[in-house]
């Protein structure tokens, strides 16, 4: 940054600091950083960032978007260390083959294939040494580089979303806690055949290795180029489960990384992996929730206020701060994230500008705000998980749905 500055004000102009981070040089040497440290500070990067390149800066998405590429896998003999001190010194009669070589690396573990010694194929996640203990100080690090960037909204009360960060990502890396999710999910999901999960091995799992059966499955993104009918199916069940996880389930998966989800295409099932960032949802959330959609389909403005204020949207001090024009617009740009569920029919997302129409509303949103309101965590992380199954549509050009999906729930509680 020094640099820059110095080579700009050489040029007779007056950097601000934003442009001097923020250049494409820079971006690259922060993201190359952040992929190297692994464990929070990536994982961070990749909650931010969902290669959504239509919501966030260009040079800012730059930085984040190469998160999501694999991380550099454990050296062997670390991996053997860790190995021998998770499972004891004769780890290998558990196997009749382990590959070290991992097919995945990622920003907390890495993924080994592996054979149980009855034969069944396995996959082995294996956690980086040393993530659990990097949490607070990696997130501290990428706050500090959100400051600097100069995009956060002035005023923004950024610490209540760290440690709600900390805390999720702590659970996150617990993957005995995940195991338990992952359990949960085979339990609500037993009687559905449409999704396929993988089977735990218990006996093989501690905090720091998960030991699944191993799921064949293709990329769901690889499935652009199958018939549309298969990709609309494959959408409506993501979104008909997201409004199961909300009503009937109240808990959710809120990371919705493309890599979690996978198509078997000879049984013709979604497959559903990683349980990490399950949350559990209250009846006050669950219900208000039941609220706001109703809200969106009727275009009841007094019932999304009510919907909006028992989620936690709106505090006592945010009304009293804010100009009613304020406020109208916040709910308005709610009702615009809700388009989808107010089409009447089929909803395109493959030509849809929904995105870039609710990044223009949503900057103009925070200028205006005097008192920048951080919505409730719950409500960031199920509003994230609801973007990234809008991008995975779009990526999939599909067309779904999406209030036929909904009537149900709402109709059931009415």
């Amino acid at each position: 940054m020094l640099a820059e500055g110095a080579r700009q004000v050489a040029q007779g102009q007056k950097p601000g600091l934003q442009q001097m981070l923020l250049t494409p040089a820079n971006a690259q040497r922060v993201a190359a950083q952040l992929s190297q440290m692994r464990g929070a500070a990536m994982k961070l990067g990749q909650l931010l960032s969902m290669d959504a390149g239509d919501l966030l800066p260009p040079a800012l998405t730059a930085i984040l978007s190469q998160l999501r590429a694999n991380a550099s896998p454990m050296l062997p003999a670390q991996l053997a260390a860790l190995l021998q001190q998770q499972w004891g010194q004769q780890w290998q009669r558990n196997f009749s083959h382990f590959a070290f070589s991992p097919m995945a690396a990622a920003s907390i573990g890495q993924v080994h294939q592996a054979n149980h010694d009855d034969g069944s194929a396995l996959a082995v996640k294996i956690q980086y040494p040393g993530i659990a203990t990097s949490i607070d100080s990696d997130i501290d690090n990428v706050a500090t580089l959100l400051r600097l960037s100069g995009l956060l909204p002035d005023g923004i009360a950024l610490q209540p979303l760290l440690a709600e960060a900390k805390q999720q990502l702590h659970k996150e890396a617990d993957y005995l806690q995940e195991a338990a999710y992952l359990q949960r999910y085979r339990q609500l999901l037993a009687d559905d055949p449409n999704f396929l999960l993988p089977t735990l091995y218990p006996e093989l799992s501690t905090r720091q290795i998960l030991t699944m059966g191993f799921v064949e499955g293709v990329p769901v993104e690889d499935l652009l180029s199958q018939p549309q009918a298969l990709r609309d199916r494959v959408m409506s069940l993501l979104f008909l489960l997201l409004f199961k996880e909300i009503f009937e389930f109240r808990l959710v998966q809120t990371d919705p990384n493309f890599a979690n989800y996978r198509f078997n295409l000879q049984t013709g099932q979604l497959v559903l992996l990683d349980f990490g960032a399950c949350r559990d949802y209250s009846v006050d959330i669950s219900q208000g929730y039941r609220l706001l959609f109703q809200s969106l389909l009727e275009n009841d403005e007094a019932l999304q206020l009510q919907a909006l204020q028992q989620i936690g949207y709106f505090s006592a001090e945010f009304r009293a701060g804010t100009a009613p024009a304020q406020l109208q617009a916040v709910m308005a740009l709610v009702s615009l994230a809700g388009e989808p569920l107010q089409q009447q029919g089929a909803y395109d997302f493959a030509t849809s500008d929904l995105a870039s129409r609710m990044r223009e509303a949503g900057m103009q949103l925070s200028q205006q705000l005097q008192n920048w309101h951080t919505p409730p965590v719950d409500a960031l992380f199920l509003h994230r998980k609801m973007a990234g199954l809008f991008l995975l549509a779009k990526t999939l050009k599909a067309r779904v749905d999406v209030r036929a999906l909904l009537l149900p729930f709402i109709e059931t509680a009415v």
